[in-house]
Formats: structure tokens, C-alpha cells, sequence
């Protein structure tokens, strides 16, 4: 039987956007920029999703370019995949905030082997997206970070989601991460009707930068939200 871990390591080896894009913004894949991304992947999903059972689902906004963008694995940089996860990756080394506030959660939870073994993660828009600054260099940026760019992933978006659920996903409820991102999935939910309750959370880059010193705070509302069915 087809376990959870083969319906996303299949999704993420045949994952690839060849729509359009507004002038200035690319899209990173490390599926196919980096070999290595997808073994550390499939080593991930194998230790972690290896059954049939069903998940709750957590929405980021896209995967970025220090987490993600490298590992495969949503807010995951090569840190935290090879402390929290026993998985090493040799070929980067990255540092990205938001996984370290999620990990820092996933422990008050109980840890890597029974958070994952409750919740997938995956943004809408599953691949890094970047934007050129008027100096050319290149940063992370959002779906929604310019109109143009949401309207032209937004069918992207909608498929990808349909494939999560598709996975093995319970639809009851979702978690949504950043307040901005809620407005655009609350959108796509009213045409698609993907999920029946909706509860928004901040952002764990939020957290990171902006209130730290109520880190513990945020970290205890995760938890009462996940708890509290």
C-alpha cells in the first residue's frame, strides 16, 4: 500500500512550475538544483510519514531560500535536519529563522517523531520564490508580495493544495501561517472549498524577529490551538 511518504516524495520528484512569472521574480526548485536536496528528502518523509494515517495540515507561504529552498523539507534549514532530525545534508550549511522557532515548538510538543507523526507542512506556492533588488541581488520573497505574481501562480497554488489533501490529509481544519498569508488562503478556500475551519497562527519569521521575548508565549499558543479539538 502507498504510504504517506510515497505520495509526497512522489509530489516533490515530479514537482516543477513552468507557468509565467513577472519580471524580476524566479523560482528556485532544489529538487533540481541540488541531488543531494532530494535524498535528505526522501530520507525525511521515509522517517517520518512511513504509514497510512491521516494528518493535520500547517500552511506556510512558500518555502524559502535558506530552508526549504535547500533541505526540501518546509521550515527545515540543514541545521535543525541534521539536530532535531538526524539527517545530515553535506553539500550546504543554512541557517534560517523560521525553523528555529518551529523546532523550538515541535519540541515543546513532545518532538520530531510524534509532531510529524500528527501534522504535514507545505505552502500553497511549494517551491522558493525570489525577486531581483534594484542592486541585482536576490531575496526571498512572497506569493503575495506583488499582484501580478499571486495571479499567476494562483492556479499553481490551487492545484498543489488539492495534492496535499490528496495525500492523506484531514480537512476538518488547517493551520494557517501569517495573518497576510490567511487573507489569500481564505480566498482560495471561498472558490475551492478545500477546508472547513480555518485558524491562523503568526508566522514563525514574525516571531522570530519582532517578539522574541514573547517567544514562549507564541510557542504555548501553537500548542492550545493544536490541542484544542
Amino acid at each position: 500500500m502507498e504510504t504517506f511518504a510515497d505520495k509526497v516524495i512522489a509530489f516533490n520528484r515530479h514537482l516543477t512550475y513552468t507557468g509565467n512569472l513577472p519580471e524580476g521574480f524566479r523560482v528556485m526548485n532544489p529538487f533540481m538544483d541540488n541531488p543531494e536536496t532530494m535524498k535528505v528528502m526522501d530520507e525525511f518523509y521515509h522517517k517520518y510519514y512511513h504509514d497510512t494515517e491521516k494528518r493535520r495540515f500547517i500552511i506556510g507561504i512558500n518555502p524559502s531560500r535558506n530552508g526549504a529552498g535547500v533541505t526540501g523539507v518546509p521550515f527545515t534549514d540543514t541545521k535543525r535536519l541534521e539536530s532535531a532530525c538526524d539527517i545530515q545534508m553535506k553539500s550546504a550549511r543554512t541557517h534560517e529563522v523560521s525553523s528555529v522557532f518551529l523546532y523550538d515548538m515541535i519540541e515543546a510538543y513532545g518532538g520530531t517523531a510524534r509532531f510529524y507523526q500528527n501534522f504535514y507542512i507545505n505552502s500553497p506556492f511549494p517551491l522558493a520564490i525570489i525577486r531581483e533588488t534594484a542592486g541585482g541581488a536576490w531575496l526571498n520573497a512572497n506569493y503575495y508580495d506583488d499582484p501580478e505574481l499571486f495571479e499567476s501562480v494562483k492556479e499553481f497554488m490551487i492545484d498543489s493544495l488539492h495534492k496535499y489533501i490528496g495525500m492523506g490529509l484531514d480537512t476538518t481544519e488547517v493551520f494557517i501561517l501569517g495573518k497576510k498569508n490567511a487573507d489569500y488562503i481564505r480566498r482560495l478556500n471561498a472558490e475551492e472549498k478545500l477546508f472547513d475551519r480555518l485558524t491562523v497562527l503568526e508566522h514563525p519569521r514574525f516571531i522570530q524577529q519582532y517578539r522574541l521575548k514573547e517567544k514562549q508565549l507564541y510557542i504555548d499558543k501553537y500548542l492550545q490551538a493544536f490541542h484544542g479539538r
